[in-house]
């Protein structure tokens, strides 16, 4: 345990001198967050800690992470939701903090870096040791992208640069490059070319690869099992939650940064996907690396498509229709036939052929467990959510799917990633509606005491209740589930007995939100309807942006409305409106940033993603109170879980889910001490509906008007002022 009669070493102290290394300022909130991180680690509990913006977080839970590492010489994994907040604490913070800290410990903490397998360039499959890939894969397998929304990158981003000069520039990079981290590439390529250079770790020869000495990812495993504080992303928690514990290090402890956004990234692992396209890739393979016939999966495959063209759009809250369970059936006897055939010959040399006889069976395994999750009799699959969506391939052709997801995931959190360890859940968002419990269920941590051991599967009633807890049900808010005990959650996992104890703590935020923004509640508008926006709604977006004098960023709930928003301002205003989708996200940004009268219009990458401070972003205009579609299939099903419980689904899950993205997009506003300005919300239920007041407490505390008139004269006398 770390000393605690020592004051050089003590957290206080520690987090002064990486502070002044880093030439800021003493904060009461940092400081505050700090001390109750390091408590926590040392008493091995579990801490959810609100930090708001401005309060410099990450120095908060990086200087007692550090600490702990080497004063009790426990690792430490932090995860962060994002490739941009991953590089700024591998490349800058946490260098900073190891090398202050250096000379009041023992010694320098050593640093890691880790992400899924598929990050990482692979030298053998460089020097042609797989063959060719297949143009246009649709299947992709294992582990995702490094903890980062889907790429965005599906095309050429170095100007059009074609592939073959994308892969081309890519062999050169391998000569030079001492990591392998596609991150570390610059400029970047498209997913298509970055294939033609890496696997996945199912793909992955292991101890026959005649690279393995000089593996990139095995490199930073390897880095990462010798490290004091390891850090990763949200995708790889997913993976180590799904039943995969072993992709991370060793660890006593875990820092969760950005943790409002774990349980969504953790469903998104674990949601699987089943398509007539995914079948017909599993089978080429199949014939081409491992020379065998597919006869019975093909004839599977069509069976299944056949079944999958009556079938409706939505969820199946029964489970599949018995027609397309027994077609998935088929598929899943059809893949573990060929998966018992399709093997590398016993002392195969380690060439292509046995890269492709490898890339075969990793795409039958998980082609067989989806298929296998998805067959499952009703009765298993009652903690399942399963729905049928139609869509497009990437050739322009129709293509349905079918989709599996948990119905919680908090059992899958608790289980493999809380339990066991202490845990720090720390993000600008974590209190909604003036309470923590919502995330603490919807992260597993409203464990109860009397929960019975894991035997014989004894569910009374905890389906649902367990549903509840894990949504988030914001307490009074709605009804209390019933609390029967039971065996396991509603994800499958095992509950242990016993409570895992925790606390929440709001350390505020440096900022005056009072001071410096209004919260202008647009009362007297219509309620939104069908329509991507009404006139009414367009009316008032001219009318504050003219006030603004240009300096908005507009958060919009549909693609359609963001459209049709920044046309009417393009007609109507003589400022620039950029869309998002006109250019890189980062470019539009920068470009936003860069000239005080542009408007940046879009949707939900906006909402979470932008960190501009200063006038070039004076107002923030959300058109509407974000709740999740009607015909979300997981939540949807998550909320009528709440509801045959006894609780308030609507409250438990779309309130909270919205509650959740209204804090994050009125935080786009006050990024700096000096900044001002207005948040602008043009949905009049925040005023008048019952759940408004839970909502406008999951808010900053900013100054509140319903008055128009008061918004457009703060509005212009800031663009007088700047």
């Amino acid at each position: 345990m770390p000393a605690e009669d020592d004051p050089d070493d003590s957290v206080d102290n520690l987090l002064d001198v990486a502070v002044a290394a880093l030439g800021g300022a003493r904060r009461d909130g940092q400081h505050a967050m700090a001390v109750a991180v390091a408590e926590t680690l040392d008493a091995g509990t579990h801490l959810l800690v609100q930090a708001g913006t401005g309060t410099g977080k990450s120095l908060g839970y990086l200087v007692p992470a550090a600490r702990h590492a080497v004063l009790a010489d426990e690792r430490v994994v932090v995860s962060t939701a994002t490739l941009a907040l991953q590089r700024q604490v591998v490349t800058r913070d946490l260098p900073l903090v190891a090398d202050a800290l250096a000379p009041h410990l023992p010694r320098r903490p050593e640093i890691a870096l880790l992400k899924g397998w598929h990050n990482y360039l692979c030298l053998h499959k460089v020097e042609g040791g797989y063959p060719d890939d297949e143009p246009g894969t649709l299947f992709d397998l294992g582990e995702r992208d490094a903890g980062d929304h889907p790429r965005p990158d599906a095309g050429p981003r170095d100007g059009g640069e074609s592939l073959g000069a994308q892969v081309v520039r890519l062999r050169e990079w391998a000569d030079e490059t001492a990591t392998g981290d596609r991150d570390d590439l610059v400029p970047g390529v498209s997913d298509r070319a970055w294939r033609q250079v890496s696997v996945t770790a199912l793909e992955c020869l292991g101890q026959r690869c005649p690279k393995l000495d000089e593996c990139f990812p095995d490199r930073a495993r390897g880095r990462a099992r010798e490290a004091d504080v390891v850090v990763t992303n949200h995708a790889m928690l997913g993976i180590a939650a799904s039943g995969s514990p072993n992709v991370l290090p060793e660890h006593q402890v875990l820092v969760v940064d950005e943790a409002h956004e774990l349980t969504d990234r953790v469903t998104a692992q674990a949601t699987s996907e089943l398509s007539l396209a995914t079948i017909e890739h599993a089978a080429r393979l199949a014939r081409r690396h491992g020379g065998v016939p597919t006869t019975d999966l093909d004839a599977a495959g069509q069976a299944l498509a056949a079944v999958l063209v009556e079938l409706p759009e939505g969820r199946f809250p029964a489970g599949l229709p018995e027609p397309a369970r027994l077609a998935v059936a088929a598929v899943r006897d059809a893949t573990r036939t060929l998966m018992s055939v399709v093997k590398p010959e016993p002392g195969a040399k380690a060439d292509a052929g046995m890269a492709g006889t490898k890339m075969a069976q990793a795409t039958l395994l998980a082609l067989f467990e989806v298929a296998e999750r998805m067959a499952a009799d009703p009765e298993d699959n009652r903690y399942t959510v399963l729905w049928c969506a139609r869509g497009e391939d990437r050739r322009g052709g129709s293509l349905t799917r079918l989709h599996a997801a948990p119905l919680a995931v908090g059992g899958l959190i608790r289980g493999q990633l809380l339990a066991g360890r202490s845990t720090v859940l720390t993000s600008a968002t974590l209190e909604l509606g003036g309470s923590f419990d919502p995330l603490a269920r919807a992260v597993g941590l409203e464990a109860r005491a009397d929960a019975e051991p894991v035997g014989p599967e004894r569910l009374v009633g905890g389906e649902a209740a367990a549903a509840e807890r894990e949504a988030g049900s914001p307490g009074s808010a709605g009804a209390t589930a019933r609390q029967e005990p039971s065996a396991r959650e509603p994800d499958g996992s095992a509950l242990a007995s016993g409570r895992l104890p925790w606390r929440g703590l709001d350390v505020g935020s440096p900022f005056d939100y009072g001071k410096q923004g209004i919260l202008y509640l647009a009362r007297r508008l219509p309620p939104p309807g069908r329509e991507p926006a009404t006139d009414a709604q367009l009316d008032e977006i001219a009318a504050l942006v003219e006030a603004a004098g240009g300096r908005t960023l507009g958060l919009f709930s549909s693609r359609r409305a963001a459209i049709t928003a920044a046309a009417a301002m393009r007609e109507r205003l003589d400022v620039p409106v950029l869309l998002q989708g006109d250019d890189q996200l980062p470019t539009l940004v920068q470009q936003f940033a860069a000239d005080e009268r542009t408007c940046l219009f879009g949707t939900l990458s906006l909402w979470q993603g932008v960190d501009v401070p200063g006038p070039a972003c004076r107002l923030v205009v959300i058109d509407r109170i974000p709740f999740p579609r009607p015909d979300d299939p997981v939540r949807s099903a998550r909320s009528d879980a709440v509801a045959r419980a006894g609780g308030n689904g609507f409250m438990a899950v779309s309130a909270t889910h919205a509650a959740l993205l209204l804090a994050q997009g009125a935080g786009r506003l006050i990024r700096s001490g000096t900044d001002r300005g207005v948040v602008a919300v043009l949905d009049p239920r925040l005023a008048t509906a019952r759940y408004g007041e839970f909502l406008v407490r999951s808010l900053p505390p900013f100054w509140q008007t319903t008055d128009r008139g008061v918004a457009e004269q703060a509005l212009r006398r800031l663009a007088a002022d700047g």
